[in-house]
């Protein structure tokens, strides 16, 4: 796949196949990412490559999180506190267009719900990437972590494969840590729902739009 395609045409996926995602076919996309940039190359990633039990377990303990009431604490927070425009205006469009192909109404509070405890299960995909750096480094091994995710979803597209980054699975980083029996030395970045994209389902046929060049862009010379 050409990369620019690759780039152009990744979305955020949220439905899958049933269909197991071969372990080398895993260790191949790792072993391309791997080649991110990093400060003085010190490769701040740590990534746990989780399925089966063990992925069901940790998501219906998610679940149970959410639906007890219990409050999120993450390892750093990934929103502000509140958006003005532009990114309000963004964040609305993007929630409309997502619950819009999904049939969804505005006030059908359960339903939405009921969609966001689906990040909890990656979104029925067979595998779930989570990504940890240790929490003694700077923010700038958190932009090498960036760059890094950014290689395994363009790499996982030149397989045939699909991703949803998802900083959803931050939110409970102590119930990941437990059960994956990781230490509190590493902090939880977020998690990546990765597998055989089913493309006929409605979720998967939108498209968040992506304001042109030059709004963002200044050119000085």
């Amino acid at each position: 796949m050409d990369i620019n395609e690759a780039i152009r045409n990744r979305a955020s996926t949220r439905a899958f196949e049933d269909r197991t995602v071969p372990h080398d076919l895993i260790h191949d996309i790792l072993d391309t990412a791997r080649w991110a940039p990093s400060g003085v190359n010190t490769q701040p990633w740590q990534v746990a490559v989780v399925s089966g039990e063990t992925k069901q377990k940790m998501g219906d303990a998610l679940v149970e999180a959410r639906k007890s009431g219990h409050i999120p604490n993450p390892d750093y927070k990934y929103y502000a506190e509140r958006f003005v425009d532009p990114y309000r205006s963004r964040q609305k469009a993007c929630g409309f267009a997502l619950y819009g192909a999904l049939g969804i109404e505005h006030g059908d509070k359960e339903a939405r719900i009921a969609q966001w405890l689906k990040n909890y299960h990656g979104f029925g995909a067979p595998i779930e990437l989570l990504f940890f750096v240790d929490a003694m480094l700077e923010k700038g091994s958190w932009l090498d972590m960036g760059m890094f995710i950014q290689n395994v979803m363009l790499a996982a597209r030149g397989h045939g494969l699909e991703t949803c980054p998802q900083a959803a699975m931050s939110e409970y980083p102590d119930i990941v840590r437990e059960i994956l029996k990781f230490p509190d030395s590493l902090s939880l970045v977020c998690g990546v729902a990765m597998g055989y994209p089913d493309r006929e389902h409605p979720v998967n046929n939108y498209r968040t739009e992506r304001d042109p060049v030059d709004v963002f862009t200044n050119w000085i010379e």
